[in-house]
């Protein structure tokens, strides 16, 4: 039987990663703007997410329904250049979290394909 991604990283691991990217993003003069202030609730929010995004429980889906991530970040100018930032900090957290060999590398190129799908404005 094959392990799902969340599994071979674990929910520890997930979660403490995603708290390294939002300290991240919280200093990042780039993109801080873009988020609502309380980075505790979106970052309970991406846990949920990644969560059920790497093949674990449908956290999110059972909190709040289908993610609909382009809807939902509608309200926000992403352009490449807030996609890159994102990324950036993304690309340290998960060097940082030391994922087990390829698991950071999959998560990577996957958030990177959903991160030019959130791109919704050329300025």
């Amino acid at each position: 039987m094959t392990q799902t991604p969340y599994e071979i990283i674990g929910s520890e691991a997930l979660y403490n990663m995603i708290d390294h990217f939002y300290m991240l993003v919280a200093k990042d003069q780039r993109i801080n703007h873009l988020f609502p202030g309380d980075f505790e609730e979106t970052s309970r929010k991406q846990k949920q997410f990644l969560t059920q995004f790497l093949g674990g429980p449908s956290l999110y889906s059972q909190e709040h329904g289908h993610p609909m991530l382009k809807r939902r970040h509608l309200d926000f100018t992403i352009t490449t250049f807030e996609r890159d930032a994102w990324l950036e900090n993304m690309a340290t957290a998960i060097t940082a979290a030391q994922f087990p060999a390829g698991v950071g590398d999959y998560l990577y190129e996957r958030l990177r394909l959903t991160a030019n799908h959130m791109v919704n404005s050329e300025n």
